[in-house]
């Protein structure tokens, strides 16, 4: 049809719709590719009497059971963003370096679960702490529903363990607080008026070689009407920052937006509640014992380097679950 292609921006979301299903329908297909081989193979090994066969083949089986669950738990996901990528932004609380080192670490394990899972994660901003770690850091995730996923990690995530920083090894507690926006398509319409937005330049901090510090190519954006700010520094050019804070100022306001509708309706949803400290939604405890807990589900896990390395899935499917039951 030729007049599919008259609406430039039409035909942009159809074919990324179409490229969504095939990629849905691809994954059961393969899915369930593996399972029917897997099942062969271990029929062949039995009957051969192949130990080290049936076991391989138990293996693929494993795999390719634990893949169509994971895709069944991404059809449970039907809410109007749970299909979109996310920005994440992970901010330093109370505890002063230790919460600074801390919200680094959180951001190294996200980082970490992106690559477990094949998304795409790129740096929009990052504000480094005085002595180590980070005051805030903000960074876009693209994949299939990693938004659904990661709006399960929003909240106070709390540290407890012997400070690195403390000359006397005396146990810390540290706080950070991880806020996750849908990275909205272009096609949603939020009304932003430019005489509404305090944009301001200003030279980057932190590494970057010579460039850094000689251009004020860093941007901050004020939305004053919401005192929303958005900023972003990792890029080059002041351009490439502007553009990049818009795409978050966006994100943001369209979650304002979204929860100034809640309010209105009168309607409580405890996932979008403004964050709070001590209201840590999960804390990872190194000293004098180890174990992560995530008080919304109490789900225990002991093996910490495991988690703080990426592995998430547990928490974030069970949290999700049980939001889908209540």
């Amino acid at each position: 049809m030729p007049e599919f292609w008259d609406d430039a921006e039409k035909a942009r979301t159809a074919l990324k719709e179409q490229a969504a299903y095939k990629s849905t329908v691809g994954s059961w297909d393969a899915g369930f590719s593996a399972l029917e081989d897997a099942e062969a193979m271990l029929e062949l090994a039995r009957e051969a009497e192949d130990e080290e066969a049936e076991a391989e083949a138990a293996r693929m089986a494993s795999e390719a059971a634990r893949s169509i669950d994971d895709l069944e738990f991404a059809r449970m996901l039907s809410g109007p963003n749970d299909k979109l990528g996310a920005l994440v932004s992970i901010n330093a609380g109370a505890g002063g370096t230790d919460s600074q080192d801390w919200a680094e670490m959180l951001t190294r394990m996200y980082m970490r679960w992106c690559e477990r899972r094949g998304f795409k994660l790129e740096l929009i901003d990052s504000q480094p702490g005085e002595e180590a770690g980070v005051k805030s850091t903000t960074f876009s995730v693209d994949g299939d529903y990693a938004y659904g996923y990661l709006c399960a990690e929003g909240g106070v995530h709390r540290l407890v363990r012997i400070s690195p920083f403390d000359a006397n090894a005396r146990r810390h507690t540290a706080f950070a607080s991880v806020s996750v926006y849908p990275d909205v398509d272009d096609d949603v319409e939020i009304e932003i008026i430019d005489d509404d937005l305090k944009i301001d330049v200003y030279r980057a901090g932190g590494a970057g070689g010579q460039h850094v510090n000689k251009t004020e190519s860093a941007v901050r954006i004020t939305h004053l009407p919401t005192g929303i700010i958005a900023q972003c520094q990792n890029e080059r050019s002041q351009y490439k920052n502007k553009s990049q804070a818009m795409r978050v100022l966006r994100a943001r306001l369209y979650e304002h937006e979204m929860k100034k509708r809640e309010a209105e309706m009168s309607e409580f949803n405890a996932q979008k509640k403004a964050i709070e400290w001590g209201s840590q939604i999960r804390s990872y405890v190194l000293a004098p014992y180890q174990q992560v807990t995530d008080h919304r589900t109490e789900i225990k896990v002991g093996n910490v380097a495991a988690v703080l390395d990426g592995d998430l899935d547990q928490f974030i499917q069970t949290f999700l679950l049980a939001q889908g039951e209540g």
